[in-house]
């Protein structure tokens, strides 16, 4: 009986944490803590491409084809606008069609600029786009001019 009783004083079960009233660090931190290894720092080389989540694209998408939608309308009523103003039904459709794949081509730059500049905001991605945008617009007033 008497080895029961020392393992029950030895362990003393479930305590309570002691009380602490004033903490072990009485000031907030203010400064981040430093890195202890090295950091690698490029200045002047550009931010890395991030990746395009599959929702920004879908949203993306979504938006430039409702686009197409209103640009057709817009082909439309300026083939009509053509053709009340005396030009031949075909020169007007063809006109018609240069205005929709110039509006089309920028709509097209401007959406995948939101989606992701760093990675579709460079040269050769946004200035082919713009450049047959451009010349689809001005091919346009000057084919409809005749």
């Amino acid at each position: 009986m008497q080895a029961q009783n020392t393992t029950a004083q030895a362990d003393p079960g479930f305590k309570l944490p002691a009380d602490k009233a004033v903490p072990d660090d009485p000031l907030p931190k203010t400064t981040p803590e430093t890195p202890t290894g090295t950091l690698d720092v490029m200045p002047g080389a550009p931010a890395p491409a991030t990746d395009t989540s599959t929702r920004d694209v879908a949203i993306g998408t979504g938006v430039f084809l409702v686009l197409l939608v209103v640009y057709f309308f817009v082909r439309n009523a300026y083939v009509h606008h053509l053709v009340v103003r005396r030009v031949a039904p075909s020169t007007a459709g063809s006109a018609g069609w240069l205005l929709f794949v110039g509006l089309a081509f920028l709509s097209a730059a401007v959406v995948l600029a939101i989606i992701n500049a760093s990675k579709y905001l460079t040269f050769g991605v946004t200035v082919p786009l713009v450049a047959v945008g451009l010349g689809g617009l001005v091919a346009a007033l000057f084919i409809g001019r005749r």
